[in-house]
């Protein structure tokens, strides 16, 4: 599909150009290609945040949990921060300005937030069935929290997952639905960017050249950041790491997928790095789900893509409530199945962007996603360092290779949800 979806995109931009402004006509089916996705983002979004809060458990406490959430968490927020520092220099969707909003049965028009009251009160809904009517994300997002927190204690005295179960399968079922949509994509990818070359031109290409440079950039910082904290923090010496990272580097950017590199993670963190089976087995594990670094970034850079694309300014309310949807995003707390398409149209729709050039974002996915899974599972390797190294769990004589170590052999399919999560931010 991703190929189809490349062979789509370029076709279209090729024929945009030749044909020139009559390429709009083609605009209505790219429209209806956005409007599938849309009209299954709502139920989506309720019935994955139900049933991840509703069935989570503890994973893990003490010590080494608060050490793995501190350095994933604080490494999202810095990965969040330099995507709009990026953004702002490079504006990789300057250029593009269209006029076209949202659906406006689904949505207001972009505007300034009111004042920080008001933004706060419209978190909360006085009618969830009327939040999901029009669409409005984050009331709909506290309301789903909320219910699946409520149903983890239910399912927590009572033992009776039947709720948890129906929301379970609805979510597959609704999955299937964006299966379903995604078929259409190398179409709707075509009509969308034969219209924008048609109409808008050659910085078509340019913008879309912009938003991986400011991706690639945003990676190769944040992984210099890695290597500098690891170094100063441990004192290992990091013109090691390169040969220790290559394997599952090769791995990662081929696949483009956190849950196939795991297994050569987890054996390469032991057995090259040196930390500790112990550590590395939670580490890397609440890793897949919460250590998507790259992921926020690349999120955090698409708002700030499609907010400039549609000449839209971003209050500093909305940049917050988008930093914090990227991280949330990575950290599992929203769990949005159907890959990049939908987590575009998720992130536009909460922040009432303009969509318009979503289409260029989806097309260029595939070299993003090999940015984000690069550094995906190499900052989760470089985390599992910095926990295990206050408790001496990192054994320098297999870093520096005076010794050999054999990890323990892993049941994959004990992780079929992480594994499946982990794809969905690579």
């Amino acid at each position: 599909m991703a190929f189809l979806i490349g062979v789509g995109a370029v076709a279209g931009i090729v024929f945009g150009l030749i044909v020139g402004e009559w390429a709009g006509n083609l605009k209505f089916i790219g429209d209806m290609f956005i409007r599938l996705i849309q009209m299954s983002i709502v139920p989506l979004v309720m019935v994955s945040v139900i049933q991840a809060t509703g069935s989570m458990s503890g994973k893990g406490t003490g010590l080494l949990a608060f050490r793995t959430f501190k350095w994933m968490i604080g490494f999202s927020i810095v990965s969040a921060l330099l995507a709009w520092v990026l953004s702002v220099v490079i504006n990789p969707g300057g250029g593009m300005v269209f006029s076209g909003q949202l659906d406006p049965s689904l949505q207001k028009q972009a505007t300034g937030a009111s004042g920080w009251k008001e933004t706060l009160l419209n978190f909360v809904t006085t009618n969830i069935f009327s939040a999901m009517s029009t669409a409005s994300m984050i009331p709909i997002i506290v309301f789903s929290l909320l219910f699946g927190a409520a149903l983890n204690g239910y399912v927590t005295r009572t033992g009776n997952r039947l709720l948890i179960d129906f929301f379970d399968q609805a979510q597959q079922v609704v999955l299937g639905v964006i299966r379903l949509v995604m078929f259409t994509a190398p179409i709707g990818v075509f009509a969308l960017l034969a219209n924008l070359t048609g109409t808008v031109g050659f910085s078509v290409v340019t913008s879309a050249l912009k938003y991986l440079l400011a991706t690639l950039i945003g990676v190769l910082i944040l992984m210099a950041l890695f290597v500098l904290v690891v170094w100063l923090r441990t004192g290992l010496n990091p013109a090691r790491l390169p040969s220790k990272l290559a394997e599952q580097t090769m791995v990662a950017i081929t696949t483009t997928s956190s849950a196939v590199t795991f297994p050569v993670v987890l054996k390469n963190t032991i057995e090259k790095v040196g930390v500790s089976q112990r550590i590395s087995n939670f580490t890397l594990s609440v890793g897949l789900t919460m250590g998507s670094y790259g992921a926020v970034l690349n999120y955090m850079i698409v708002v700030m893509f499609l907010a400039e694309a549609g000449g839209a300014t971003l209050t500093p309310g909305q940049l917050v409530l988008g930093m914090s949807l990227s991280i949330l995003l990575n950290m599992g707390t929203i769990t949005v199945p159907g890959g990049f398409p939908v987590i575009a149209m998720f992130l536009a729709t909460s922040l009432d962007l303009p969509i318009a050039s979503v289409g260029l974002l989806i097309a260029v996915d595939w070299f993003t996603g090999i940015l984000r899974t690069f550094l995906n599972v190499n900052g989760d390797t470089m985390v599992a360092m910095l926990v295990a190294n206050p408790a001496g769990e990192i054994d320098r004589d297999v870093y520096y290779g005076h010794k050999q170590v054999v990890a323990e052999e892993i049941d994959p399919t004990t992780m079929d949800s992480e594994f499946r999560q982990a794809d969905l931010a690579d």
